[in-house]
């Protein structure tokens, strides 16, 4: 197979990280929620593809995407990446409104097939009203080596090495439910702070982050929590390696690759059932919370008061999972079973099934 990525232009740079792909971009214009680019048509007319493969719902590419396949007449896949979840359809409502009456309802209609990054993202899209095929793959990741001497440390390690660290990275946006974590950690008793620091670490949306600076100041908290920002490569890597547990406190997820990163980084996990991983239960590799304050301050109490190697051995058991499930030699293979698939090669596989 030969992969060609298209595409709106980044607002970044962030073309070199797809070596030795080379993408073919179009300039952005207008509202970057929409991300237009009147010039994308045009490149993916241009390429040779015998398949499309769309990556999320509700911007111009969807709308790109819906006129190469009535002008060529070439099928495409969609990964919604959790865009039709019920939660995901009642933010920004009367947008994405707007969006399924011009284009979306109808790119959707068309797809030869949709990919679900799970079993709950399946029974969205069929609640949605889609009928085709959907295949259900999750997504993948790569194993780190351990081994590989770290670049960067993250620099709250330096204000206090004998502390232990509970991470939270990610998007800083209400639906990952960190002001319930904040007032989860407020629940703790002294001891625990003494001996633990939470880290909110990720990219602002929204201000979001002064909401929860405030709460943290409210709560009498701000000593013990550090919003040290986003972190990339080298820093986010560090951020994984030297925390000792995870938490997603999330109302709402596809798939978040940012568990299967902690899993893979041999570290153990909270996380609520939204997150839509239950292999992590089921395999002793992480704890449940659900998505209040209480839960997670009960489960917290729990979790911190597990000896360092009780939490080793839930690290442990999450990177065997993530090697066994998710890394991307499994996952291309299931992908590629269906890209042969809707290129007119082999007959449909059981893994697109239909309702």
């Amino acid at each position: 197979m030969e992969v060609e990525v298209l595409g709106p232009a980044p607002a970044k740079d962030g073309l070199p990280d797809w070596s030795p792909l080379r993408p073919r971009t179009a300039r952005r214009i207008g509202p970057r929620f929409f991300s237009y680019a009147p010039g994308l048509m045009g490149e993916m007319m241009g390429a040779d593809v015998d398949l499309l493969h769309l990556h999320g719902l509700w911007m111009h590419t969807s709308a790109a995407t819906l006129g190469f396949t009535r002008k060529t007449r070439k099928p495409h896949l969609i990964s919604p990446h959790g865009m039709l979840d019920p939660w995901a359809l009642e933010n920004s409502k009367w947008k994405k409104r707007l969006a399924a009456t011009f284009f979306e309802d109808a790119n959707l209609g068309s797809a030869a097939c949709l990919h679900a990054l799970n079993p709950a993202e399946q029974t969205a899209i069929r609640e949605y009203g889609y009928t085709g095929p959907v295949c259900v793959i999750p997504n993948g990741i790569d194993l780190p080596d351990m081994e590989e001497p770290l670049r960067a440390e993250p620099w709250w390690t330096k204000s206090g090495p004998e502390m232990k660290t509970l991470l939270y990275l990610g998007r800083i946006h209400p639906k990952k439910g960190l002001p319930n974590l904040l007032k989860a950690w407020s629940r703790l008793g002294g001891d625990f702070h003494e001996t633990w620091r939470l880290v909110i670490a990720g990219w602002d949306e929204n201000r979001h982050t002064v909401l929860l600076r405030r709460m943290a100041q409210a709560l009498h908290i701000e000593a013990t929590v550090i919003f040290p920002g986003p972190q990339y490569g080298d820093e986010k890597k560090g951020a994984f390696r030297h925390c000792d547990g995870f938490i997603l406190p999330s109302l709402s997820e596809g798939l978040p690759m940012v568990v299967l990163e902690a899993w893979a980084h041999g570290k153990p996990v909270l996380m609520t059932p939204e997150c839509n991983l239950p292999e992590g239960f089921e395999a002793g590799a992480a704890m449940e919370i659900e998505p209040i304050s209480e839960s997670i301050a009960e489960v917290l109490k729990q979790f911190l008061a597990l000896s360092d190697a009780e939490r080793a051995r839930m690290g442990a058991n999450g990177r065997e999972l993530v090697s066994k499930r998710f890394a991307w030699p499994v996952i291309a293979g299931e992908m590629a079973i269906v890209y042969r698939w809707l290129a007119g090669y082999t007959p449909r596989p059981a893994i697109a099934a239909l309702p």
